[in-house]
């Protein structure tokens, strides 16, 4: 073995999974409860969380009818 696979590495491999056993690999990897580690391990991209110009604009509007 070559080291550690990547995603690109086993795209393939998973296209050849029928759907039930699809299924099955997605509740494996699920069981594993190693989201939260993946996700300290890779800190977030500057695109994966939108900006707003104005982040607290969306707070004021709706409220005028209230009390």
């Amino acid at each position: 073995m070559q080291g550690e696979l990547t995603a690109e590495d086993v795209a393939p491999l998973i296209a050849k999974l029928s759907g039930p056993e699809r299924v099955r690999l997605l509740r494996l990897v699920a069981s594993l409860g190693a989201e939260g580690q993946v996700y300290a391990a890779t800190p977030p991209s500057e695109d994966e969380f939108g900006a707003d110009d104005d982040p607290l604009g969306w707070d004021a509007a709706g409220w005028e009818d209230v009390g």
